[in-house]
């Protein structure tokens, strides 16, 4: 690692390490005061844009008008970086709705409370591995689920009939597709000007290892292993991940199979690309199909069930907890607002409440999102999520996790000449192993 990244790391340490030693101060033993209630309105922050808050607006009305519990709701986009300032001040928002993954960076911090699963109502609706993903290195429960999601296979429906072609049904039949987009003229304008899949390669918030994961996944391979009682050990370099490296470096390496510049590209800079009739394939968020209706036509393109590696056809799941933070003096309110956000009511105000969903397949089972949704294609992400999903470890602090596999990657596909697959994977291992030391969580 070079210098300048160490240098990054090491202040990113330095932050985490100042933000858990503000947040120890309110907790037991310390001279500061205990969490009380402030007579306030119970204040609730969660990641979400403009369009995102107008449905948590509608829900904590719907929410204020069954209970009388006042809610002061913020979206702040930049959640992380204001929980930081606000922890710095002792007082963090009551609640906070973000990523399941954040659990292991948030416990680390100092920034959470435990939480008791039996005092939730309902807590038998929510599937026990989704209860497991909630827990801490520590074995206890921090979060509780609150909306779930997949990985999904989005394809030109027009462009694959147009060439006579099979929806895909494993990696082999996709990368063909893929290269067929990229070769025969999909959209019969006579140019050049199409591409096989859209692919965020970049190393930026480690996007290439968050798409990678489910190709490597569908091979049998991981980037670590559970070792149980809170420790890890990598496994990037397993026959089983270089299988799944090596179909992955194939379509870097062959022309037009990934749309120009991949190896540079965020998620915002690679989804126009499929969005705009550049591309024919993208692997993403169900998030995203609302915006493709618009710009494209429902008609135009088709979700279709993850095509099979050699051993599956896993797919990275995602999605969001609620978390109460250490400095929560409102039991009451809190239990209320928890029991609303997981109930079937709570729910579907979540997925129609406003102009974008947040919840997107619910953790209720008493709750449908293809009957909600009134869309098919939203049960296949259920299904997904229920048969053949797979999410990152939340008990650690996977980001730098993510980071390091990203980095990795974009090292190995970069070098299409290079027989580097089998020496980068070994470096990786170290580096996950190195991150896992640092975070006592290695076996």
């Amino acid at each position: 690692m070079d210098s300048k990244k160490i240098s990054r790391s090491r202040a990113a340490v330095a932050l985490t390490i100042a933000s858990a030693a503000v947040l120890t101060g309110c907790g037991a033993g310390s001279s500061a005061p205990a969490a009380t209630d402030d007579g306030q309105p119970i204040e609730v922050w969660a990641r979400a844009g403009t369009d995102a808050a107008t449905t948590y607006a509608a829900l904590f009305k719907d929410f204020t008008a069954k209970t009388g519990v006042q809610v002061n709701f913020q979206g702040v986009p930049d959640l992380d970086q204001q929980l930081q300032t606000r922890a710095a001040s002792k007082k963090l928002p009551d609640i906070v709705i973000n990523d399941s993954a954040a659990l292991g960076n948030y416990t680390a911090q100092g920034y959470l409370k435990t939480l008791d699963k039996s005092s939730v109502d309902g807590n038998d609706k929510i599937a026990d591995s989704l209860w497991d993903e909630a827990k801490g290195l520590d074995g206890a429960t921090y979060g509780v689920p609150f909306s779930r999601q997949t990985m999904i296979t989005v394809i030109r429906k027009d462009w694959r009939e147009k060439l006579g072609l099979p929806v895909p049904k494993t990696q082999e039949d996709l990368a063909a597709l893929a290269e067929a987009f990229a070769t025969q003229d999909p959209d019969g304008n006579g140019q050049a000007d199409t591409y096989g899949m859209t692919v965020p390669g970049s190393t930026e918030r480690g996007y290439l290892g968050w798409w990678a994961s489910s190709y490597i996944w569908q091979d049998g391979g991981s980037y670590l292993k559970d070792e149980g009682d809170g420790k890890f050990s990598a496994t990037a370099s397993s026959a089983e991940t270089q299988k799944g490296v090596t179909w992955i470096k194939q379509q870097f390496c062959s022309a037009g199979n990934t749309q120009p510049g991949a190896l540079t590209a965020a998620t915002s800079t690679a989804t126009p690309f499929f969005q705009t009739g550049k591309t024919g394939i993208i692997l993403t968020g169900p998030y995203n199909l609302a915006a493709f209706d618009t710009a494209l036509g429902k008609d135009t393109y088709e979700v279709i069930e993850a095509p099979k590696g050699s051993v599956d056809n896993t797919v990275l799941a995602e999605g969001e907890n609620i978390y109460v933070t250490a400095s929560n003096g409102k039991p009451d309110q809190t239990k209320q607002v928890i029991n609303y956000l997981v109930s079937a009511d709570g729910q579907k105000a979540g997925m129609t409440g406003g102009k974008q969903p947040i919840v997107r397949v619910p953790v209720n089972e008493d709750v449908d999102a293809a009957t909600v949704y009134n869309d098919p294609r939203w049960g296949l992400v259920q299904d997904a999520l229920k048969n053949s999903s797979k999410a990152f470890p939340s008990a650690i602090n996977f980001v730098p996790v993510k980071q390091a596999v990203a980095e990795s990657l974009n090292k190995i596909v970069a070098d299409c000449g290079a027989d580097n697959i089998t020496s980068g994977l070994k470096d990786l291992d170290t580096a996950i192993n190195n991150e896992l030391t640092s975070q006592n969580a290695k076996s």
